[in-house]
C-alpha cells in the first residue's frame, strides 16, 4: 500500500513537473505583428533564429496587412509590433497603446513597370512618373488592402496632385492582400505597381517587369518596432517583449538586420537610434 502511495505521489509529481516545465516554455515566447511584406521578404526566418540562439526566446509571427496589425495590438493580442507606417505608428503610441516608438530600419519603395515603359516614366521623380501614367491610362496595380504599402501608394497620388479615387478607371486594378500577389498581377497584365525594394528582390518571375523609378527621396520605406503597452493590457510579456526589442535596435541586432541578403543584395538598412550606443 505504502509502495502504491509513493508511486502515485512520484506520478503526480511528474506530472507537476512536466507542467511547469511546459508553462515555462510558453512563457519564453512572445507574438510579434508585422506586415505581410516584411514577413514575405524573408527577414523575420533569417532573424528570428539568431535571436532565439542567443535569448531562448521563441517569436511566433502574426503577418497582416498595416490596420489589421494595429487592431489587434490595440485588442492586446500581441505584444510587439514591427511595420513600415510611421504616421499610424505614431497615432497607435499617441493613443495609449503602444509604449514608445523606435526606428529600427528603412528600404525604399520602387515603380515596378513594363520593360517597354508604355507611359515613359523610367528615370523620371515619381510624382512625374504617376502623373504620366494616369495621363496615358496605362495599366497599374494597387494592393487596394489598406496595407503599409498601400496607404504610402495613396499618398504618392495625393503628392502628384492627382484625387486618385475621382481619376481611376479599368486602368486602375486591385490586386488584394500580399505584394507578391500584386507582383504577379502587374506582371500578368504589363502593368505599372509600387513594391518595396525586399519584396521585388525576392520576387522570382518577374517576366517582362523591371525598375522604373527609384531614388526619390518621397519613396523611403521606414520600419519602426513597438512594444504594446502593457499597463492597458497586463497579458503582455513586457520584459521577454522589451528584450526582443533591444536586441533588435543593438548594434548585434542591427548587424543582423544588414546582414540578411537575396542573391547578394542587401534587402534592408538599419538605422536604429539605439545602434551606435
Amino acid at each position: 500500500m505504502a509502495v502504491r502511495r509513493l508511486s502515485v505521489a512520484f506520478a503526480l509529481f511528474c506530472g507537476l513537473a512536466v507542467g511547469v516545465a511546459a508553462s515555462s516554455a510558453e512563457d519564453r515566447g512572445i507574438v510579434l505583428a508585422t506586415t505581410t511584406a516584411t514577413q514575405e521578404s524573408g527577414l523575420l526566418d533569417y532573424l528570428l533564429p539568431i535571436f532565439r540562439e542567443k535569448t531562448g526566446i521563441d517569436v511566433t509571427v502574426i503577418a497582416r496587412r498595416a490596420d489589421e496589425v494595429l487592431d489587434g495590438a490595440r485588442r492586446g493580442e500581441v505584444d510587439v509590433v514591427l511595420m513600415h507606417a510611421r504616421p499610424q505608428e505614431e497615432k497607435f503610441v499617441s493613443n495609449g497603446f503602444g509604449v514608445k516608438r523606435l526606428d529600427v530600419m528603412y528600404n525604399d519603395y520602387v515603380l515596378i513597370g513594363p520593360k517597354s515603359d508604355p507611359a515613359a516614366v523610367k528615370g523620371k521623380d515619381i510624382a512625374t512618373a504617376l502623373k504620366a501614367i494616369e495621363a496615358k491610362g496605362a495599366p497599374f496595380v494597387t494592393r487596394g488592402d489598406r496595407s503599409g504599402t498601400h496607404a504610402a501608394e495613396l499618398a504618392l497620388w495625393i503628392v502628384a496632385g492627382i484625387d486618385i479615387a475621382s481619376a481611376k478607371g479599368a486602368w486602375y486594378r486591385e490586386a488584394g492582400p500580399g505584394m507578391t500577389k500584386a507582383l504577379d498581377a502587374a506582371r500578368a497584365a504589363n502593368a505599372y505597381v509600387l513594391s518595396d525594394r525586399g519584396s521585388w528582390i525576392s520576387f522570382r518571375d518577374r517576366g517582362d517587369l523591371d525598375v522604373v523609378v527609384e531614388g526619390d527621396r518621397r519613396l523611403l520605406n521606414q520600419y519602426g518596432v513597438m512594444l504594446v503597452n502593457p499597463g492597458m493590457f497586463p497579458n503582455v510579456k513586457k520584459d521577454l517583449a522589451q528584450t526582443f526589442i533591444d536586441w533588435l535596435t543593438s548594434p548585434e541586432g542591427q548587424t543582423a538586420i544588414a546582414g540578411y541578403k537575396v542573391d547578394g543584395q542587401q534587402l534592408f538598412f538599419p538605422n536604429s537610434d539605439r545602434s551606435g550606443g
